[in-house]
């Protein structure tokens, strides 16, 4: 006769882990803990004090399923572990956020164990049994893992589009020497452009955002690829020194982490464009992808570059990267010095556009110069290349700021017709529609951004974005948290779930958010709007106000959006100054306008003849 498997009862502060009921009890209550989050919450204790890696827990739990399913999936599985325990993600007790990497049970654990029959087993239980604070044995909770996982099994499905999905890794510097790191990044960024333009039909190259998490990454090659979802992953390294640059590159098939190709190149600067179209040309041959005799001529004939504007875009574009209102500026500087070097440099116009757009937005510039700039470098990107997506993208974004929304909607349809996987096109293509009042295509939008670039901040807190403006706040906060795991410290995600906690009427836990974000920000005007408009809606009248004179005084020192302010008085129910500054956003032309006829904060307004002429001055109303 068999013996009965063991039923180990695991113990952490007021709580009790019964394996064997599957149940979590609070000071003798039990508590309700659905069977996904319950497991994720054993196999934490399992390995107490120790970092269970996201891949670990996708390969005991969700073996079969899609990686946006599983990230998705996690970050609501510790959402509800944590609510469960009564736990914090900023101050943990028991989970802690190992950032970009998964999760440590932090709380020590002391474990008792049952057995119908324990004679069988021997004195290595009854040791178990008399060791305190230790974790669970590996096979009593594996063995669990793999019968619900079997239980699971017939409602396995792997989808199969037909297309195959490569990754191109951070390339290793091998000259140590950190004011290169530029130089790496950026030709990892060049080689995924390239890569990415073979043929959209057969091949999805996933997106800088995303692979740029795994720079020095300890993760293995199956690990990296499960959970990029990737087929392929390309490798490489450079080393440069004085006049020349060497590169090694890597291509490795994930499924049985065999090397189907690599190679070595010994060049000098100039020649590096053609090295990037070589590479690629032997990546689509290796991976079976056909080109077409345009694509083939194209890589056949790649730009020859001055290196010193080769050298300064690649700087322009490390610090784009970085999204701060100090490397936005710093990146203009390079792109301006690129465009300086070489007139006829397609790409640094778009990146000099991009740079004016995102400061504007961000609040950082007088909105009509800066747009004005931004259009004129645009305009110059297409007429050097007509084909660029980035290019017509750039465009779109900055019509779309211009309030030109037939322009806008015309130069995105060209963007992702020109390049369907350029991720930064579906992301601001998501946002007019969502101003646009078309609420479902905006969320379409915005999911094959993420599924470009599945572990990008900013996209993956847009999706929630397009969620917060169609008024749906619950599955705005799920999204938001969702970023929040994926990295702690990402003020914009603290941003989104502050407005949408305010918007339910959270008013405490929205405060608290959107202060953190404030924080993190570096208490950018942006920033602190929202903090007055919670404060004015949470009854706080004196703390909102203080805040509106605090913007006012920051004004003088700096361009702070009218916008703002006019969020705050809305929200105060003083009618007189919302319109007075509603006013002034539109005369300096604020890109925030645009949002008007969305905004949760100016719902009340919507019937109010004023604000009717208003939106039809900005064609957001027939």
């Amino acid at each position: 006769m068999q013996p009965s498997p063991i039923a180990a009862i695991v113990r952490f502060g007021i709580f009790q882990l019964d394996l064997k009921a599957r149940e979590l009890h609070k000071a003798g209550v039990k508590v309700k803990l659905q069977d996904q989050p319950f497991r994720v919450l054993a196999l934490l204790v399992d390995r107490a004090g120790q970092v269970v890696t996201r891949e670990e827990l996708r390969q005991s739990i969700w073996p079969t399923e899609v990686y946006v399913t599983f990230d998705q999936g996690l970050n609501n599985a510790i959402k509800k572990v944590r609510i469960a325990l009564e736990d914090s993600a900023d101050n943990p007790r028991f989970v802690e956020t190992v950032a970009k990497h998964g999760y440590r049970f932090v709380a020590p654990v002391r474990v008792e164990q049952r057995s119908a029959s324990e004679a069988p087993f021997g004195s290595p239980l009854r040791a178990l049994r008399n060791t305190a604070f230790i974790g669970l044995t590996s096979a009593i909770v594996l063995a669990s893992l793999a019968y619900w996982t079997w239980q699971r099994s017939d409602m396995r499905a792997k989808p199969s589009s037909g297309r195959a999905v490569l990754a191109v890794l951070p390339f290793d510097n091998l000259s140590r020497d950190p004011d290169q790191e530029f130089f790496s990044e950026g030709l990892t960024e060049e080689m995924i452009t390239q890569l990415g333009k073979l043929n959209p039909e057969r091949l999805t190259v996933i997106a800088r955002g995303s692979v740029a998490t795994y720079k020095g990454s300890s993760l293995t090659i199956n690990q990296i690829g499960r959970e990029l979802h990737a087929d392929y992953l390309v490798q490489g390294s450079v080393r440069r020194a004085s006049d020349r640059v060497r590169i090694t590159v890597q291509l490795i098939q994930v499924r049985d982490q065999t090397e189907l190709w690599t190679e070595s190149y010994d060049r000098e600067p100039k020649d590096l464009l053609a090295l990037q179209a070589s590479v690629a040309r032997t990546i689509a041959d290796q991976i079976h992808i056909t080109l077409t005799a345009e694509q083939k001529t194209r890589l056949a004939r790649p730009r020859q570059l001055e290196p010193a504007a080769y050298e300064a875009y690649l700087k322009g574009r490390y610090y784009w990267n970085k999204r701060t209102a100090e490397s936005l500026q710093r990146a203009s500087i390079y792109f301006q010095q690129a465009i300086n070097k070489d007139p006829a440099y397609s790409a640094a116009y778009s990146g000099l556009a991009d740079c004016s757009s995102g400061l504007t937005w961000h609040g950082f510039n007088f909105p009509a110069e800066a747009l004005a700039k931004a259009n004129a470098a645009a305009l110059k990107a297409i007429e050097i290349d007509p084909q660029s997506a980035e290019a017509h993208a750039s465009l779109a974004l900055v019509l779309h700021h211009r309030l030109d929304w037939p322009g806008a909607e015309r130069e995105f349809k060209r963007a992702l017709q020109l390049d369907p996987h350029y991720a930064n096109a579906h992301h601001w293509y998501g946002d007019y529609l969502s101003i646009k009042g078309r609420h479902d295509e905006a969320l379409l939008e915005a999911k094959q951004a993420l599924e470009l670039d599945p572990l990008n901040l900013m996209i993956g807190t847009w999706v929630g974005l397009r969620y917060y403006l169609a008024r749906k706040y619950d599955r705005a906060i799920e999204q938001g948290r969702n970023t929040v795991e994926l990295d702690p410290n990402f003020a914009a995600a603290h941003l989104l779930l502050g407005e949408s906690y305010v918007q339910m009427g959270q008013h405490k836990q929205g405060l608290a958010e959107l202060e953190k974000a404030a924080s993190l920000s570096g208490n950018s005007p942006l920033y602190l709007a929202q903090v007055g408009v919670a404060y004015a809606l949470a009854g706080r009248k004196t703390e909102a106000l203080r805040i509106i004179g605090r913007l006012q005084r920051l004004s003088s020192e700096r361009y702070v959006s009218p916008y703002g302010l006019a969020q705050i008085y809305a929200a105060l129910n003083g009618d007189k100054q919302t319109f007075r500054w509603l006013q002034i956003g539109y005369d300096d032309h604020a890109v925030w306008m645009s949002y008007l006829a969305v905004d949760p904060v100016f719902d009340r307004f919507r019937s109010d003849q004023r604000f009717r002429d208003l939106l039809r001055r900005l064609a957001l109303l027939p």
